[in-house]
Order: structure tokens, then C-alpha cells, then sequence
């Protein structure tokens, strides 16, 4: 073999072997996209649930006849009825849905994470976030309900349920109610926008890039998501009106629906005063307030508005 022929031997060896890694790379990445697939989230913010919404879940979880949806109704003292409730709703539109109140060690069992081998969907009634992720977090039914995520069911929720699907979670608790003028009524609550009151916990962390806050308009709740996004300007803030619901793509992406509006606070650019300054203020936090039927991608910040 001449000096040329083996030169041009090697040169098409490599182009093999580049050919192969090229080839290995793809299937690596058409891998990782593959495993990147998810379900859809969709949340409300509590009150009513216009019959569309609940329609919608049921059609997410694959309509009538085929969604098989699991409902936790730990969040309420009396959320065995609440859940059965639910249940009969969902299997009034088709659905196949089986009501659990579990308590924690029930839920670190295998038996009850199985329960969920085939769900389409997973719904978590309102009552107290606290509850639910006392009931849940840590537990091989936790670890099921993400694994059904990504496999593409659809996790819904509403008020406390919604509450529980971004991790930090607002528990509904404050440390200095009123701040230096505490109110006289000790009903009132979140009066102040502050740095150190309110009170966040963990959550399911199925939403990643905001925090939720629900019942958002008609309570007032501003000053609390506002404290949360200027203490941790790395997450988005959405507070999810009544009867109103954010979906939540598989590729990210938010729509609102139902009745009302969500209001999302971005403090990822803004200008904040530091930890210790005697108050909690910003300069250039964006706010948009999305009636339904507005979209928005968290990642651009970039939203549109109904037509």
C-alpha cells in the first residue's frame, strides 16, 4: 500500500468512526429529549370549578373511558369526603377515579404507591398545603406521582393542591403580622410587604420555575407573593385567581383559563435592597395581569393576551 492509500485508508477510518459518534451523540440526545416528555400541570386557584376546568383535567387524562385519576384528600380534616366528592365528579365526565386519605407511613408503602402504576392523572383537593405535604413528602407515593409526571399524566389541584406544586411553597403563615403596627384584629393578615415574614416550606417541586399563590385577587395576597418574589427573585411569583387555572405545558409554557386572571411577578432583573436594609423594596419587578385565555413562556417573560 502506497503512502497516499494509506493515508486516504485512515482519513475514511476516521470519518467512520466520527460517523458513529455523530450517530451515538444523537441517539444520546433523542434519549435525554425522550426522558425531557412530560405531563401537563394544571392548577386552580380555588373557589368554583367552572365545569370546562374539570372537563378539561378529565380530557388531559385521557377523556372519558380511559383517564384513570388518583385524588388525595389529606389536605382537609374531612377530605375522605372531599375526595370521594371529587371522585364522583371525575367518573360523572368518564373518568375511572379512586379517592385516598393516607397518612404518611401509608404512603412510604409500596402497596399504595402501586396504586398509582397506571394513573393518567393525580388531583389534590383543597384544605391545608401543610397537611398534604406532611402526608406525602419523602414517600414512595411522592416518588410515584413524579414518576407519572414524566411519564405525561396530568397533576392537578386546587387552593391548598395548587399551593403544594412549587417548592418553596407558601404555608399561609406569617411571623410579624403587621410588622411594627401589628393590627388590633387578629384577622387580618399579610399587611406588609416585608423581608422574614413569611412563612415558606417545602413542596412537591412539580412547578420549577414560580411560586404559587392561589385565591390571589379576591383575598388581596399581593403583599405576601410580593415579599416571597423580592426575598427569592431567582423564582417567578403567579397568584392564580378563583376559579381560574394555569396550565402548564410539557414544554413549560403557561395558558390561563377558567373565569378570572393570574398576576405573575418577575423580580429576575430587578434592583432589590439588600438583606439586612431596614426595609424590603425593588426597583424594575415586572407585573402582568393575564385575564384567561393569555399565554405565558417564564423563560422569555414574554406574555400574550386574548384577542
Amino acid at each position: 500500500m502506497t503512502a497516499v492509500s494509506r493515508a486516504a485508508h485512515v482519513l475514511r477510518c476516521i470519518a467512520v468512526v466520527f460517523g458513529l459518534t455523530v450517530m451515538v451523540a444523537c441517539v444520546i440526545v433523542s434519549s435525554a429529549l425522550a426522558q425531557a416528555v412530560r405531563g401537563h400541570l394544571l392548577i386552580v386557584g380555588g373557589g368554583p370549578q367552572p365545569q370546562a376546568l374539570v372537563q378539561k383535567f378529565v380530557d388531559l387524562a385521557g377523556g372519558a373511558g380511559h383517564a384513570r385519576i388518583v385524588v388525595f384528600g389529606m389536605a382537609s380534616e374531612d377530605g375522605k369526603a372531599g375526595a370521594a366528592e371529587k371522585a364522583d365528579d371525575l367518573r360523572k365526565l368518564g373518568a375511572h377515579a379512586l379517592p385516598l386519605y393516607i397518612t404518611h407511613e401509608e404512603a412510604d408503602q409500596d402497596s399504595v404507591a402501586h396504586l398509582l402504576d397506571d394513573a393518567t392523572g393525580v388531583w389534590f383537593i383543597g384544605g391545608d398545603q401543610v397537611k398534604l405535604t406532611r402526608a406525602l413528602l419523602g414517600t414512595r407515593t411522592e416518588r410515584a406521582i413524579h414518576e407519572r409526571y414524566r411519564a405525561g399524566a396530568v397533576i392537578g389541584g386546587t387552593s391548598a393542591g395548587a399551593a403544594v406544586m412549587s417548592s418553596p411553597m407558601i404555608t399561609g403563615d406569617e411571623r410579624h403580622p403587621g410588622g411594627a403596627r401589628p393590627p388590633s384584629d387578629s384577622s387580618s393578615a399579610f399587611m406588609t410587604i416585608a423581608r422574614d415574614n413569611i412563612v415558606m416550606t417545602q413542596g412537591f417541586g412539580l412547578l420549577t420555575t414560580a411560586i404559587v399563590d392561589q385565591h390571589f385577587l379576591r383575598r388581596r395576597r399581593h403583599n405576601r407573593l410580593i415579599s416571597v418574589v423580592l426575598e427569592d427573585p431567582r423564582h417567578l411569583g403567579v397568584g392564580i385567581d378563583e376559579s381560574t387555572a394555569l396550565l402548564v405545558d410539557p414544554d413549560g409554557t403557561w395558558t390561563v383559563l377558567g373565569e378570572s386572571a393570574a398576576v405573575v411577578y418577575d423580580a429576575r432583573h430587578a434592583t432589590i435592597t439588600p438583606p439586612g436594609a431596614p426595609v424590603l423594596g425593588e426597583t424594575g419587578m415586572v407585573m402582568q395581569v393575564l385575564p384567561a385565555g393569555s399565554t405565558y413562556d417564564p423563560r422569555t417573560g414574554r406574555a400574550t393576551l386574548p384577542r
